[in-house]
């Protein structure tokens, strides 16, 4: 049972990792290098999260241990209400033996250190850029990333000289180590912080929110008119950068050496513009080097890279137009479903998909309404009191968790109370939720958080190479010190409670800090506490404010800008919804003529079918026997029967000579000094 917790965690961790990408990514139209380097990175990342619980019932298992062998004598202080005639230590379930988290820890920290400080920012540069081989892709990101790596060898130097220059410390392996994993850690808490002092106020705020009908429904017209700007914004773009393709194509014939590069780009255009173009391309002429200049490689690599990025912003768009239409019709029918007294949900649109038949017969219509009527809006109040609960707790925790004595932080004095009673169940789950929490906060920020167009999760399937990446690197920098930062916040780490007790395996994996005292006392100490300054921020919004003065509309209630908005995607709302109603009434009205019509048009058309084959046969069988009839024999019994037809033919009296034997000319052909003979009987029912 020692090691089921941990296989289990494991496989439940690399589920949840390959479902969360498969929600934001594209596994059949995405690089599979990407694909798998993302979903290493985020699977890494959430392990970390879900096994720390394990490793800190553990470590107080092993404390328990150590203090239970040890004898009175030799036991220091923290360690004698541990003596085994008064404690008695007892195994968890979850217990993992001694060198095995270690390795793992090991194992798993510097896979994610070396993914997001080389691998993934090589391929973020490889997959954004334009080339059109192996080698020119490696050629640019290396140049993209000279500057990136060289400030970060820049900072590590300095704090290499630092411990060089002091005399205290003598350079070793495990001290370059140390520093390495300062440096990286340091970094990553001064992101964490921002990130954390956002979700902690605006997490429980959305929920609250969430209650909200017209709230949401204001919100969602808002996102409407910033979306239909971005979308024509896209359009234009897009047409922009095929009107280019076009032109460079035209003027890149078939036998010019840089074809096969204006083909690779013709390959990434939409479908209907490689028809258009195709159609106007005349590659049959041959080009002339002197006469017509022509664009340099480096212009199409160019232009490659605006075609990926072009298309890749209007397939989003165009997606996210759908999902919010989507979104605003639902809204609509619950605002009207309020008031409903059948107390059954109706929709004004069938959901475009098809819905699973067990969710059709349990969730009814009748248990719908209650749910989105009744029981949702509280629902969300009561989560968004817990949250916000929770986010007082994380704030007064993050200000008090370097007091030893008295013990402030919450969280410690919980770990603590049930340390005493070793009721290991209890500590993981408050481990797990602490930390669970402390990650949704950090991660859902990342998930919304949006650089302009660069940087942008969008969920279904419509996150770029580029942004995925940039996700996984932002993951694997967050995670260690959010980690280092729930043990302190606990005091499980050994640094912050100043207690000579074992450390957690983790811990150990970081080596010592004192070897950078400023920053061991100083900066992982006090720098949390700014999230305070950074969630009263949050909650005035000044943030929002800053960025609608510069331009950037950001949705506030008091706003005239965000009135404006919300009035013109209410209309666009409107105009989306006549226009599908039309197209729902004039796809009802073909079923019902069909269903009302369909069996008399099957006769009618079985009928004529029916009567054209009669027909058809009629006039096969009379041209056979005419045919017959007229056919070239030998036998004097036939000639004689093809010549009792003669009279019965009309005949040209002007012509000035008649051809006793009919076969030997063509019907219908002019003969010299006459007029056309007249037809023969197979002319005749050519007609039928």
């Amino acid at each position: 049972m020692s090691g089921a917790a941990l296989g289990l965690e494991i496989v439940f961790v690399f589920f949840l990792a390959l479902f969360l990408l498969h929600r934001y990514g594209d596994f059949k139209k995405q690089h599979r290098l990407v694909i798998i380097a993302t979903l290493l990175a985020w699977y890494l990342c959430f392990l970390i999260v879900f096994i720390l619980p394990l490793d800190v019932s553990t470590t107080i298992y092993n404390r328990c241990k150590l203090a239970v062998n040890s004898s009175p004598a030799e036991t220091n202080g923290s360690f004698v209400t541990l003596a085994p005639s008064k404690q008695k230590c007892f195994k968890p379930w979850s217990y993992i033996p001694n060198g095995i988290m270690p390795i793992f820890w090991r194992v798993v920290y510097w896979t994610s250190q070396f993914l997001t400080w080389i691998l993934l920012p090589f391929m973020q540069s490889y997959a954004r850029s334009g080339g059109f081989s192996i080698t020119g892709k490696i050629k640019t990101a290396l140049i993209e990333n000279a500057i990136y790596y060289g400030t970060y060898l820049l900072i590590f130097g300095a704090f290499l000289i630092y411990v060089a220059v002091n005399p205290k410390f003598n350079l070793q392996w495990n001290q370059l180590q140390t520093i390495g994993i300062a440096a990286a850690n340091t970094w990553g808490l001064f992101l964490l912080v921002l990130l954390l002092g956002y979700g902690l106020v605006e997490i429980p705020r959305s929920h609250w929110n969430g209650a909200k009908r017209g709230y949401l429904l204001m919100k969602t017209y808002f996102k409407a008119a910033k979306l239909m700007t971005e979308k024509a914004d896209a359009e234009e773009n897009l047409e922009d950068i095929m009107e280019e393709v076009r032109k460079v194509s035209e003027s890149i014939k078939y036998n010019h050496p840089l074809r096969k590069c204006v083909d690779t780009i013709l390959k990434k255009c939409p479908t209907e513009y490689q028809e258009r173009m195709g159609r106007n391309m005349d590659d049959y002429e041959d080009f002339d080097e002197r006469q017509n200049s022509y664009p340099s490689e480096k212009s199409l690599v160019k232009l490659h890279k605006q075609v990926i990025y072009s298309v890749q912003r209007h397939r989003r768009t165009q997606v996210q137009w759908q999902i919010l239409l989507e979104q605003a019709f639902y809204l609509e029918d619950v605002a009207k479903n309020e008031t409903s007294a059948t107390r059954q949900f109706v929709h004004t649109f069938q959901s475009q998909e098809p819905e699973n038949k067990i969710i059709q017969y349990f969730y009814t219509p009748t248990i719908e309404w209650y749910w989105e009527c009744l029981l949702r809006p509280w629902f969300y109040r009561v989560l968004a009191v817990v949250l916000a609960t929770f986010s007082v707790i994380v704030v007064w925790s993050e200000c008090t968790f370097f007091s030893t004595r008295p013990v402030l932080s919450l969280f410690a004095v919980f770990i603590q109370l049930a340390e005493k009673t070793y009721n290991y169940i209890y500590i993981e789950m408050a481990c797990f939720l602490t930390i669970f929490f402390l990650s949704i906060c950090v991660y859902s920020t990342v998930f919304r958080i949006r650089v302009f167009n660069y940087y942008y999760l969008a969920s279904h399937h419509q996150t770029d190479a580029y942004s995925l990446l940039f996700s996984g690197m932002l993951f694997c920098r967050l995670t260690p010190p959010l980690c280092l930062n729930f043990l302190g916040l606990t005091h499980m780490d050994a640094t912050i409670s100043h207690r000579d007790a074992q450390p957690t395996a983790y811990t150990s994996i970081m080596g010592s800090m004192k070897v950078l005292s400023f920053i061991a006392d100083g900066f992982y100490i006090y720098y949390p506490m700014l999230v305070v300054i950074l969630c009263i921020a949050t909650y005035f919004s000044l943030g929002t404010r800053c960025l609608n003065l510069l331009g950037f509309q950001q949705f506030m209630g008091d706003s005239e800008m965000t009135s404006d908005l919300i009035d013109e995607g209410k209309e666009l709302i409107r105009r989306e919804k006549r226009k599908r109603q039309r197209q729902e009434e004039g796809e009802n009205r073909r079923r019902e003529w069909k269903e009302r019509y369909g069996n008399r048009e099957d006769s009618t058309r079985n009928r004529v079918v029916h009567t054209e084959q009669k027909e058809s046969s009629f006039s096969e069988t009379n041209t056979n026997r005419t045919l017959s009839k007229y056919t070239r024999t030998n036998g004097r019994t036939e000639r004689d029967r093809i010549e009792l037809l003669q009279d019965a033919e009309p005949l040209d009296f002007n012509a000035d000579s008649i051809n006793d034997d009919p076969l030997e000319s063509d019907s219908g052909r002019y003969q010299p000094g006459g007029r056309y003979l007249s037809m023969s009987r197979s002319r005749i029912f050519e007609d039928v």
